[in-house]
């Protein structure tokens, strides 16, 4: 079986553009097992290749607005895990992608 890898895009939906510059850390545990930013189109294409399967915390990182953080608790198995993150400024949306 393979392992997992992870990918996401984070959107405004306030303004329709993708929201570049968000920190994005990816835990297991207290073990942090891959980090980045988002590119000028909102995204991080590889968040963490390879991974066992098991509980992960993707942990986004904003500035300013209504929310400073945003952790999501997802468990991967095997395959690709797409994790969109839709923001305006009082509420946030997210759903497994493809």
């Amino acid at each position: 079986m393979a392992n997992a890898t992870v990918s996401t895009h984070v959107l405004d939906t306030a303004f329709g553009k993708p929201r570049a510059g968000i920190r994005v850390a990816l835990f297991q545990g207290d073990h942090l097992v891959a980090d980045g930013q988002t590119d000028d189109d909102g995204r991080i294409r590889s968040l963490g290749n390879d991974l066992e399967p098991g509980d992960y915390r993707l942990v986004f990182t904003l500035a300013g607005g209504f929310f400073h953080e945003i952790a999501l608790v997802v468990r991967l198995e095997s395959g690709h895990y797409h994790v969109p993150l839709l923001l305006s400024p009082f509420g946030a949306t997210t759903y497994r992608g493809s």
